[in-house]
């Protein structure tokens, strides 16, 4: 079961049919993460196929993470079945 935690709490858990992998990185559904971890971020970066992404910034236990997760709001055609997941980096640990 795929799982995102950070500074001692899992942000992020799903089955295995639920996340997408793409390009190694694991893309959880909106459902499968905790929300009242995510604070919106002004950030946003482009992949030439995907499209532009937006970030969130991780609060956890009063620890703050920068744009450590990020989604697709408006994938390309080609991600269009990431839309809306959101991946981890920056000391995220994610566990497949």
């Amino acid at each position: 079961m795929p799982t995102a935690s950070w500074n001692g709490v899992v942000i992020a858990q799903a089955n295995d049919d639920q996340v997408e992998i793409v390009e190694n990185n694991v893309y959880f559904p909106p459902s499968s993460v905790k929300r009242e971890y995510l604070q919106p971020s002004s950030h946003t970066s482009r992949c030439p196929w995907k499209g532009l992404a937006s970030y969130y910034t991780l609060n956890v236990n009063g620890k703050v993470n920068e744009n450590a997760a990020w989604y697709y709001p408006e994938p390309s055609e080609k991600a269009a079945q990431i839309k809306d997941h959101i991946a981890f980096w920056r000391g995220v640990e994610v566990q497949r």
